[in-house]
């Protein structure tokens, strides 16, 4: 009888090639070698590893090769005291394939793709294209009424059809983003321990240290052109969420190939766990992270924290080189200023929280003016909120302000007041401020409430990054009102629960005047027989662009020219049909080609600025920026 490790060693095995009795079928030799192997009964023995050839299916090959004729295979004969190896071959083929979500079709593979590829009998007799299987999808999405269901949903196509998750996210983008994005991601990273279901990323703890570029090289893929990486310390407006704030970078990159088009394989999602501070979760019996408090980059656990990220951020350029874009997601105020101006100098880095927001932000601003009228330097700002978003955005509103007046940026700050827990920031509070507070602590006596400071500063504009909901009440609007035809008011926190105020709220105590932008969707709002849409202020606008411009540049550095690029072109997107409807953005359904246009100025500003090395610059960055775009489409396998 022919044992299971001669048949392995046999000629035979190769396909294509022809047995003793020279028929040279090499389908029917493998199948009888297959089949000659699989009647030996196997007994627990040392691992070995058996030559696979192209187009073998790996779970095929393996399984019949090592199953017993009466008790199964190796692996289901050994004890838990005998290790097995976990043999994997690269090229997948049948049931492999329907198991691989980077080429896996499911019911669209035709009949002569069956045939090559070993997948009869693994499928229904059905073909069906690409557009009937989004079709579908959206059909069994739209029958759960809990948005967290169609979240998982998504994430489990995501998991086995790459292609079709983004044909469907692509198509359906305005419907589809709230629940892969805001606000659905909160409650999915809330709950990440208990709907986990395998990794998407990269986790890098705090057990790594001094292994971190062993972590990065575990990673299948080499050409990395963006990493989202997080510390899950400031999770949206929800808080420390520690390690479960992997959903964030997932989530942030899944918009950077549907929107962007950047190819997910160039995505890389990080978390640094450096452990929580959050009791429940550490108390939780399915939290997947550290069980320990956070090393939070403050005394005493500084060093440890800021160690585990020099290493990182000296790993990924390492591996992934100069050019690969590092984004900062939902850091804490005093690491997330602190990283930025550390590494800007020496990485291509992008805070979205800090830099990203401002960008969208100050395209809403800009955009508005085409309705109230008046130039950026003629409005007079105030934030509820002074962290990382109200800031950034201040500093940009302020750099446009001296873009367009030629002013010292010192000047153009005053323009800008800013409101923290504490009350208005003003000059007698500047010695207790914290750094990146203090350049925007004006001349003004102490205002401790939001309502008195809109009384006495008289703002035209109110933006709202507090991250605390209902603090828009109907006493501020109508004051914002009652001093100005067109108030505009953006309120920005997420997600919807954190919002300063809904869209209804703004209309009605605004008597329908308010220019209003929010963070998270609302449904429009009817007022004296009037439909207004409200427009979101959503990063997706910005970042997905963004970060392709860079990409398609080869930009070693992020400088704040790139980002005015980005909101120049996001503001002149908007058109008077938008306005006429209450939305001072354009709709998402051409998000694709918004990306593109602000990929094109960006890769643009680079090249001004001597930032891009890839060279020649091509004459249309805007067409060039499109081709360079991933697209979902199905392709044909041989």
């Amino acid at each position: 009888m022919l044992s299971a490790r001669a048949a392995a060693a046999s000629p035979l095995w190769k396909r294509g090639e022809g047995g003793s009795s020279g028929s040279g079928s090499g389908c029917t030799s493998c199948r009888e070698v297959r089949r000659r192997a699989a009647a030996v009964r196997v007994r627990a023995a040392a691992p070995r590893r058996v030559e696979a050839v192209a187009m073998e299916s790996a779970a095929e090959t393996e399984k019949e090769e090592e199953v017993a004729a009466a008790g199964g295979g190796v692996e289901d004969m050994a004890t838990e005291e005998v290790p097995v190896t976990p043999w994997a071959f690269s090229v997948a083929s049948g049931y492999t394939l329907l198991r691989d979500p980077h080429h896996n079709k499911g019911l669209a593979f035709s009949e002569k793709e069956r045939d090559a590829h070993y997948l009869r009998g693994l499928l229904p007799p059905a073909v069906v294209s690409q557009d009937l299987q989004v079709k579908k999808i959206m059909h069994n999405l739209r029958q759960y009424s809990v948005p967290l269901q169609r979240y998982m949903a998504m994430m489990d196509l995501q998991e086995r059809n790459e292609r079709l998750f983004y044909k469907l996210l692509i198509d359906n983008v305005e419907e589809l983003l709230p629940v892969v994005y805001t606000p659905t991601v909160g409650e999915a990273c809330q709950k990440y321990g208990s709907i986990f279901r395998q990794p998407q990323g990269l986790y890098v703890s705090l057990k790594d240290k001094g292994k971190v570029l062993d972590v990065l090289r575990n990673w299948p893929e080499r050409n990395i052109q963006v990493i989202v990486v997080t510390d899950g310390e400031r999770i949206l407006g929800l808080g420390d969420l520690g390690c479960q704030g992997m959903g964030i970078p997932v989530g942030k990159l899944s918009l950077y190939t549907a929107l962007g088009g950047v190819r997910p394989s160039a995505c890389l999602p990080i978390t640094i766990d450096v452990g929580t501070n959050n009791e429940q979760l550490l108390n939780d019996e399915f939290y997947i992270g550290l069980r320990q408090r956070r090393a939070t980059g403050k005394v005493p656990p500084k060093r440890e924290y800021h160690e585990l990220m020099e290493e990182f951020m000296s790993a990924v350029k390492q591996i992934y080189g100069e050019k690969v874009l590092i984004q900062f997601e939902d850091f804490a105020n005093h690491n997330a200023f602190d990283l930025l101006a550390k590494y800007s100098k020496s990485h291509l880095v992008f805070n979205d929280d800090i830099q990203g927001t401002a960008s969208v932000v100050l395209a809403g601003l800009l955009s508005s003016l085409k309705v109230v009228g008046g130039t950026l330097a003629e409005h007079t700002y105030l934030f509820l909120g002074a962290g990382e978003a109200g800031t950034g955005i201040a500093e940009l509103i302020a750099l446009e302000i001296s873009k367009q007046t030629k002013a010292p940026i010192e000047e153009c700050r005053k323009k800008v007041w800013l409101l923290d827990s504490k009350g208005l920031i003003v000059n007698s509070r500047k010695e207790s401020l914290q750094a990146f507070k203090k350049p925007w602590a004006h001349e003004h006596e102490p205002v401790t409430t939001l309502l008195d400071a809109v009384q006495s500063i008289k703002p035209t504009v109110l933006i709202g990054t507090s991250g605390v909901g209902k603090t828009f009440t109907k006493e501020v609007i109508e004051a914002m009102a009652s001093f100005n035809e067109r108030p505009v008011i953006f309120s920005l926190s997420n997600p919807t629960s954190h919002s300063e105020c809904t869209a209804e709220e703004a209309y009605n105590w605004s008597q329908g005047r308010a220019v209003f932008a929010s963070g998270s969707p609302f449904d429009p709002v009817e007022y004296n027989g009037k439909i207004h849409v409200p427009g979101q202020s959503n990063n997706a606008y910005i970042f997905p662009g963004f970060g392709l411009g860079v990409v398609i540049s080869g930009a070693v550095r992020v400088h704040e020219d790139m980002l005015l690029a980005a909101s120049e072109t996001l503001a002149d997107q908007a058109t008077q049909e938008n306005f006429e409807k209450g939305s001072i953005f354009p709709p998402f359904t051409n998000i694709r080609k918004i990306s593109a246009r602000i990929a094109a100025s960006v890769a643009a500003k680079a090249y001004e600025l001597g930032l891009a090395t890839r060279l020649p610059q091509p004459r249309d960055l805007e067409k060039y920026a499109e081709s360079c775009m991933y697209t979902p489409v199905y392709r044909s396998y041989r």
